[in-house]
């Protein structure tokens, strides 16, 4: 590994490079010391209910801040709805087993749990339509699902809501080599559709932290961002088609594989990012980019958040078509990974920095990339923007380097507590949040900054050892009256869910709300899918 270190005053001028290869593994400075957070506590999602009466009610979610009212006119699940589900999907497609359903109700991140006594695993569009359809007729309120890794609350029961999981439609449908384009169903797992593609000699435009588990259609549904969105751009320009069942079952065919569709309206954008409350997606088409033989990773050391942002607008100029990605974490996002996770090293194991930065650039020169990486590395060594750094020199290196910024929500899970919030904010003003959040907080919880710093979006994560209320008043409504403040959304890729849903007028006005509110009624009139999700609870009973 190559390691760039300037010998004296970086800020004067780059007397001189050392380049050598790291020591053997013994060399790296390992972080194996037990944190003092608890790793078990009571989830959020605990609930009270309000009453004397047999049906949950009332629930509220101290993520949410807020008490939540289930929607009277929903029915119960009864012994008929077994029989009909049995008789369309088979048995062993009804789950009413409660260690199973404990998993699918209750969220990643332990926060949020329904009470759901029933699963259901659709293995065709068409039984998600017969599902849909009966339900409809019924007053059943659904859950869409897919890999639950959502972190907002918008994949599991708020109460009784019956679970659809597509993970078993998982099959890839056609890939077009010449236009690039896959088709496949909604269940297919993320880095399943990696490995297929590479494969094939090309790559998902779309990569995330979770993507061993995640699947297409949540991602399509939650309009994922993702790691390389600098490079690749968001989802609403790489489907290229979808095909969604609606709330009374009608099959909504928008699978389109064309690049240019001028015909009407086109609706498939509204299926991207609605959380499965406007309908469910069932397949998806994508238009996939070749892959390029030379990958390069670079692991940078910061003094300041000032650097971070000079070097962004630098790496745009000079690293220009080859630059795939550019992510950003404080020191306190390094210091957790590398004390909750076992096996991830320090790259510059000297001394801790305040900030740290990961760039790739791909592109078809192995040559041309490497030096062009290197020369603007040396260009932003002479001018003072980075303090120390390294390159990757082979593929374990460079996925020990992801596998830092990736870790990040694993060892925050690890640590404790954690309040996550998911901002797009103007870069040159993002993090002056995470620093207000530390004066604001004190010592009462540890704030950690990190995220797409190309894309503009903040991932501020406070970290404590269990929840506390009195934290979470510190925290909200501030985080959202800042972000409103600064013109930011305060979703930039998770979504709304549960969690935000009421807050969704700090990023849209009255009259966006309720144009999406009348869009809802319309494709939903029962208000069956997803409810208590993305809209405002007023709007949704």
């Amino acid at each position: 590994m190559e390691k760039w270190r300037a010998a004296s005053n970086l800020r004067r001028s780059l007397k001189s490079i050392i380049n050598r290869r790291f020591s053997p593994v013994s060399d790296f400075t390992y972080f194996n010391e037990k944190s003092s957070f608890q790793t078990s506590f009571s989830p959020v999602g605990g609930y009270k209910s309000i009453g004397e009466m047999n049906a949950i009610q009332y629930r509220y979610f101290s993520s949410v801040s807020t008490l939540v009212q289930r929607n009277p006119s929903f029915s119960t699940l009864n012994s008929d709805d077994i029989s009909y589900f049995k008789r369309i999907l088979g048995e062993k497609n009804v789950i009413q087993d409660e260690d199973r359903l404990e998993a699918v109700n209750t969220d990643w991140m332990l926060k949020y749990k329904g009470s759901s006594k029933l699963l259901l695993q659709p293995r065709s569009t068409e039984e998600v339509s017969q599902i849909l359809k009966y339900c409809n007729s019924r007053c059943l309120a659904v859950v869409p699902q897919g890999g639950n890794t959502g972190l907002v609350g918008g994949s599991v029961p708020v109460f009784d809501e019956v679970i659809v999981n597509v993970g078993s439609m998982n099959n890839i449908i056609s890939f077009d080599k010449v236009g690039g384009i896959l088709v496949c169903e909604a269940g297919c797992i993320l880095e399943n559709l990696i490995s297929f593609l590479d494969n094939q000699g090309f790559i998902m435009p779309l990569d995330l932290g979770a993507k061993g588990s995640c699947q297409i259609g949540g991602n399509v549904s939650t309009n994922a961002g993702g790691l390389r969105l600098i490079r690749y751009g968001s989802l609403h320009g790489n489907v290229l088609g979808l095909e969604a069942v609606l709330a009374n079952g009608d099959v909504l065919d928008m699978l389109g594989t064309l690049r240019k569709d001028n015909t009407g309206y086109d609706l498939k954008h509204l299926f991207l990012g609605s959380e499965g409350s406007l309908g469910i997606v069932t397949k998806v088409s994508l238009l996939t980019p070749p892959k390029l033989s030379s990958v390069n990773i670079a692991f940078l050391a910061c003094k300041d958040y000032s650097s971070c942002q000079k070097l962004l607008m630098e790496a745009k100029r000079k690293l220009g078509e080859i630059l795939s990605a550019f992510e950003f974490l404080d020191n306190q996002a390094v210091d957790l990974v590398l004390h909750h996770l076992d096996g991830v090293r320090n790259p510059l194991p000297a001394s801790m920095h305040n900030f740290y930065v990961l760039i790739e650039t791909t592109g078809s020169d192995e040559s041309y990339d490497r030096e062009k990486l290197e020369a603007f590395l040396l260009s932003s060594m002479d001018g003072g923007l980075i303090s120390d750094g390294v390159i990757a020199q082979d593929i374990n290196q460079a996925s020990s380097f992801w596998r830092i910024r990736e870790g990040v929500p694993e060892a925050l899970q690890k640590a404790g507590a954690v309040y996550k919030y998911d901002l797009s904010l103007p870069v040159e003003k993002m993090y002056n949040l995470v620093d207000d959040m530390r004066v604001r907080l004190g010592n009462l919880a540890k704030v950690v900054g990190y995220g797409h710093l190309g894309d503009g979006n903040l991932h501020l994560n406070i970290s404590a050892p269990q929840y506390d209320d009195a934290i979470l008043e510190r925290i909200e409504p501030y985080v959202y009256e800042w972000t409103s403040k600064h013109r930011g959304s305060i979703s930039a890729e998770h979504g709304l869910g549960l969690m935000k849903a009421n807050k969704i007028y700090y990023s849209k006005s009255p009259e966006t709300v309720k144009i999406m509110a009348s869009i809802k009624r319309l494709l939903d009139p029962k208000g069956i899918l997803n409810p208590y999700k993305v809209l405002p609870h007023s709007l949704n009973s």
